[in-house]
């Protein structure tokens, strides 16, 4: 199998960790072109219409978007499981999954716009940092809720809750944002990192750190362009950065999703 990803995607993390989990062996790609808008080589764009990580080629199937992905390996792989045995544990999963893929990743997504990109400066960047932390620590509570008392969120097991946790929560610690001290949530994210197939997907992304310095310059030349789409979007407005979108616009440095063709 070959995974087309960028180390630092929560969603291919999430992908990464499912593969090493069950055992799976496969390739990892990073996309020529990545964030430039274009240059995509055919088998990447081929395999994921949006221009988007992760895309999954397996022989001649080709699966894009890391929800559909992690369905397919649990179709085709489905031990050791990583889903729950019944189907509100089934359902309670993939909610978790669908909360930190649109809100809590959009958090850690305009975090990044602040700090490596320089979308904003001054009392406007201020003012979006607080909210973001402001913001993480919510969902912090939140998870600790779905967490309880057990050891993992699906219960006994470590499973496709955790998978789709891990990558979001790691990322927030980089920016100095972690679970309270010794809260059951923290304990679990300890637990969580010793994992073989975490503890080396959240290696990759912390030694790929270094490859975003210098994109704010690439940015104000055009020459990069960060995606802006769903609640990404909604997320920059809503917290306070609408002139963030609107320079955005008129320097062209930001694109949205690509149509299908």
């Amino acid at each position: 199998m070959i995974l087309f990803e960028h180390p630092l995607s929560p969603y291919a993390q999430k992908v990464k960790i499912a593969l090493r989990e069950k055992g799976l062996p496969f390739e990892l790609r990073l996309p020529d072109g990545l964030g430039s808008g274009s240059g995509y080589q055919a088998d990447f764009t081929g395999s994921s219409p949006r221009a988007e990580v992760p895309a999954l080629i397996d022989g001649g199937v080709r699966v894009f978007d890391s929800t559909i992905i992690l369905e397919y390996l649990e179709d085709k792989w489905p031990e050791p499981a990583l889903l729950p045995d019944d189907p509100a544990g089934r359902a309670r999963a993939r909610m978790i999954e669908d909360a930190m893929d649109t809100h809590y990743e959009a958090i850690n997504w305009g975090l990044i716009e602040l700090q490596f990109m320089g979308r904003a400066k001054g009392a406007l960047a201020e003012q979006l940092a607080a909210t973001a932390a402001r913001q993480a620590a919510a969902w912090h509570r939140w998870l600790g809720g779905q967490l309880g008392d057990a050891p993992w969120f699906g219960g006994e097991r470590f499973g496709w809750a955790d998978l789709s946790v891990i990558p979001y929560l790691n990322g927030s610690v980089s920016f100095g944002i972690p679970p309270a001290p010794g809260s059951k949530l923290a304990q679990w994210l300890a637990r969580a990192n010793a994992r073989p197939a975490v503890a080396q997907t959240a290696r990759e992304a912390a030694d790929s750190i270094p490859t975003l310095v210098g994109l704010d310059q690439l940015i104000a030349q055009g020459l990069f362009k960060r995606e802006y789409r769903d609640h990404r979007l909604e997320w920059m407005i809503k917290s306070g950065g609408l002139q963030v979108v609107l320079d955005g616009l008129a320097q062209d440095n930001i694109r949205f999703t690509p149509d299908f063709e």
